[in-house]
């Protein structure tokens, strides 16, 4: 659907997702299947005071867009049924998938897939969260390093039919403080392939242009230095970086 008809035309909200922890809704745009999340059903945070969620949620989408590696779907703010909010093209997933699991510690695939760590289910069983050791997965954690993305949950990659894989949530995305909080770990200090530097380069460089233009509307100026520094942190030091600081460093829940 041309980008005039997704941004002004009708939009029906037709069911309610009840896991989302702010107001989420299923809707359409004529024959064109949404996820509609309006401002004024976000939860205030303690720790993301500045903005509102949705608008972070629509500076992701203009980052993954830079990248230029199709990790967000379409997203973009508009106005709905009950008010200004973030619209994202729905995707319908391959549920036979699972990009991040959690397995028996004794049965973590040889080939395939990275260890993150180990722990214990709900019956004091030992298990491991893992998750693929995938192009697309470390594009998405890459893209995670940068954005500062405080919520990559398990249910926050989707499994496309065709091997893709979707990031999608990213309302807690470009503090100014360190808050990286992700279950995708399994590459820590590996470095960076050619490709992978090549897109945060420019990342770094489209801040100095159009993207930078339009983060100015959607994040504060604090917010977009920091961003900058962590790509050119990245960038410095070529390789996936480690958990650090006193914050956990996974979500919670995993999935």
């Amino acid at each position: 659907m041309p980008e005039a008809d997704l941004s002004g035309g009708d939009l029906e909200i037709t069911g309610r997702i009840t896991t989302a922890s702010n107001a989420t809704f299923l809707a359409g745009i004529g024959d064109t299947v949404v996820v509609y999340k309006p401002i004024a059903g976000e939860k205030p945070l303690w720790d993301f005071p500045d903005g509102q969620l949705a608008h972070r949620e629509a500076a992701a989408y203009l980052v993954s867009e830079s990248f230029g590696w199709n990790v967000v779907p379409r997203t973009w703010l508009r106005d709905g049924p009950l008010g200004e909010g973030m619209v994202q093209l729905f995707q319908e997933i391959d549920a036979s998938q699972d990009p991040v699991d959690l397995v028996a510690s004794d049965a973590v695939p040889a080939e395939g897939w990275r260890h993150v760590f180990d722990g214990y289910d709900e019956y004091d069983r030992e298990v491991a969260l893992i998750h693929e050791d995938t192009a697309a997965l470390r594009r998405m954690a890459v893209f995670d390093v940068v954005t500062n993305n405080a919520d990559r949950k398990g249910a926050h990659i989707l499994a496309m039919p065709d091997r893709h894989r979707y990031g999608v949530d990213h309302g807690l995305t470009f503090h100014e403080e360190h808050k990286l909080r992700t279950v995708l770990w399994g590459w820590v200090g590996d470095s960076l392939t050619a490709p992978e530097l090549e897109g945060v380069e420019r990342v770094r460089a489209d801040l100095d242009g159009e993207l930078g233009e339009r983060l100015d509307a959607l994040l504060t100026q604090t917010e977009i230095v920091a961003f900058r520094l962590r790509c050119e942190r990245l960038l410095a030091k070529a390789r996936f970086p480690a958990p650090r600081g006193r914050m956990p460093a996974t979500p919670w829940p995993l999935f």
